[in-house]
Order: structure tokens, then sequence, then C-alpha cells
């Protein structure tokens, strides 16, 4: 009896583990809201409004709306005033298995004169204003003990020297999130639209997620500073940003939930239709399958906030080029074919003209699709 009883035991504790390991808590979409700055380190300070309590409050109020969805985890890199060290901030996120990075700031300038919201992902960038805004960032660093040693001699006042490490499609996504933030801040709060910029910013670089970081606002010029300092300021900015996150959740991932609502939301621009591509007459499986699915295979070559005209002029020879502005971030396409193993070629064409970082897309009915569920038989 005593042996049955220990066997009947084991069996429990095996299905409990089970139930905990491949249950619904691994389904769960993992958002990491890093309020920037806290305790030591103050961040902008313009007329008595003060960065990270800005950035903590609106972090807070975000974390609260996507906590009302079940298929959601939210992670903080800080909950309270306390001084968050800049490399542990992208180790919470890795450690967690994170799904995206949502790091949040407040903008400042001397002339008290911009405002706007911008938003940034990892990336080279020659315009002084983008690297302004790494320097300001990365510059935290100083704060520590030891910095020039735990972050191997980086200069945070050369942010240059960083490169980007992240996949193509990690960017891709990055880019993406980037995107509906700025628009939801756009269409829905009339804010003005200072863009998706690339930067080198040191806890962007080290996540292996895609990550972005969000300048609310700037605190420098008043009018601004006191919308984002106000309860009533800091709720919209953190609705805008729930509703973008759960948009991107929902192409995204696979796990259910439910999409954020709010009343008098500004109509979305359809995302436009790819162009209509005869099929060859050598089509293989794969290709059956995709043409029948409506899928088509574009090359992505680019994606800047640049407005370019899709002629060979403006892209190194190349034609067929094809552009999404339906977003902040204006996405170029070369090529569109039902074929995956035709699109494989057009990729190898668009590297050797100069574009290092293209890489295959997929659309299903003009909906972007991973290529992998683009493949599935």
């Amino acid at each position: 009896m005593k042996e049955n009883t220990k066997l009947k035991l084991v069996f429990l504790l095996f299905i409990m583990f089970c139930g905990t390991s491949f249950g619904q808590g691994n389904t769960k979409f993992k958002v990491v809201l890093d309020a920037g700055h806290g305790g030591k380190d103050f961040g902008a300070i313009y007329h008595g409004f003060v960065e990270k309590n800005v950035a903590l409050n609106v972090a807070l109020k975000v974390g609260k709306i996507l906590e009302q969805d079940d298929n959601v985890q939210v992670i903080y890199t800080r909950k309270t005033d306390v001084f968050t060290e800049l490399s542990e901030r992208p180790n919470i996120a890795n450690k967690a298995g994170a799904d995206v990075f949502i790091s949040l700031h407040c903008n400042g300038e001397a002339k008290k004169a911009a405002f706007g919201t911008e938003t940034f992902i990892m990336g080279p960038t020659k315009n002084a204003s983008n690297l302004d805004v790494a320097k300001a960032e990365n510059s935290v660093i100083i704060l520590e003990k030891d910095y020039k040693v735990k972050y191997e001699g980086f200069d945070p006042s050369k942010p240059e020297t960083l490169t980007a490490t992240q996949p193509e499609a990690t960017l891709d996504n990055s880019i993406d999130m980037a995107s509906k933030i700025q628009d939801g801040f756009t269409n829905t709060l009339k804010r003005k639209n200072r863009g998706v910029k690339y930067a080198p910013i040191w806890a962007l670089q080290k996540l292996a997620m895609p990550g972005i970081l969000i300048e609310l606002g700037f605190l420098s010029y008043q009018q601004e500073g006191a919308f984002l300092n106000s309860e009533e300021g800091q709720d919209d900015m953190a609705k805008a940003i729930a509703k973008a996150i759960l948009a991107y959740k929902k192409e995204h991932s696979t796990g259910g939930g439910t999409e954020y609502k709010e009343p008098a939301t500004a109509a979305v621009t359809p995302r436009q239709q790819p162009a209509e591509t005869k099929p060859a007459d050598n089509r293989t499986t794969e290709t059956n399958i995709a043409a029948e699915q409506g899928v088509v295979f574009k090359v992505q070559i680019s994606a800047s906030g640049r407005l370019l005209e899709t002629t060979p002029a403006n892209f190194k020879g190349l034609t067929n080029i094809t552009k999404d502005s339906s977003t902040a971030v204006i996405k170029y396409f070369y090529g569109a074919t039902p074929q995956y193993s035709e699109a494989k070629e057009l990729l190898e064409t668009a590297k050797e003209k100069g574009y290092t970082s293209a890489f295959v897309v997929a659309f299903k009915d003009g909906k972007k699709i991973t290529v992998q569920e683009a493949l599935k038989k």
C-alpha cells in the first residue's frame, strides 16, 4: 500500500509539473515595460517636469491596461523610483524570454521649441539629433561603478561606435511595433509625429527580441511638458501605447486574447494590396500551395521615413518596386511572386545590388504573415 501511495504521489506531481510547464502560462505574450531613468538618475528636467516620474507613471498605466488581458504577461524593469542599471534592463527582458521590449522616455532640448513624439529602433545614423538622443540615453552608465570595464570601454559620448546586431526579422518587427506606436499617437491623440528613427542605443542593441525606445514628448516645451505631466495626458499616452502593443500581438502572436478598444478611434488606412502575378508553368508543389492560398512572396529591401518614387533610379536599377506607406515607416519591396524559390532568387539579386540586409516576406490576401506560415502544407 505504501508503495502504491508513493507511485500515486509521483504521478500527481508529474501531472502538476506538466500543467505548469506546458499549460496556458507558457502561451502568454510577454511584454517588458522599461520606465527610463529612476532613483538618482532623474533624466530630463524642465519647468518642474521630471522625466523619471513621467516615464514610470505611463509605464504603470500601460501595464495596468495590458494586465486586463489574461494572455499577456507584463514584466517591469522598475515599478518604483529606484535606479536600475542600464545593463540590467535588457537582461531582464532576455532572461524572461520576452516577446517585446518597450522603453519609455521623455525628450528635452535647450531651445525649448521642439515638440512631438518619436520612437527609436536600434540602428546606425548620421543624423545629429538622433545621435543626441542616443548620447542622452546611453550617458546614464556613468552613474554606475566601473562602467568603463562593465561596458567594455564603451564611450557614451560616441554612440556611433555601436553596431546593430539584431537579425533582420527582429529588426523588421521592431519597425512594425514602432510604426504602430507612432500611428496611435498621431491618429488618435493628434500628437506631432516626428517619426520612427534609427539610433545606436546601448540597451536596444543587447536585446534578443524586438525592442523600441519611445520618446513621449519634450518636457522642455512647456505646453507638451504640462500635458505629459498631467494625469489625463499620461492616461491618453498609456492607452495609445497599450492599443498598439495589443495590435502588434494580434499580428505576431498565435495566442488568444482580446483587442484593446477605445471610443472614437481614427480610421485605419488599409495596407496596399500586393500586385497580382501569374504563376509560371513549371510551378512546384510548394508553389501550388502558396498560389491556392493567395500567398505572395516579396523581398523587403528597405524601410525608412522617406517617401520615394518607385523608379529604378531610386533603387539601384531594380524594377518592380512596391511600397507600403500605411505606417510611419515606409517599407519598400522588390518583386512579387507565388514561388518561394523564385523569391530567394530575387533576394540574391537584391543583395548583389547592395541591399545586404534584404529578406523575404510573405503576404496572404494583402496581410503580412510569416514565411513559415506561407509554406505550411
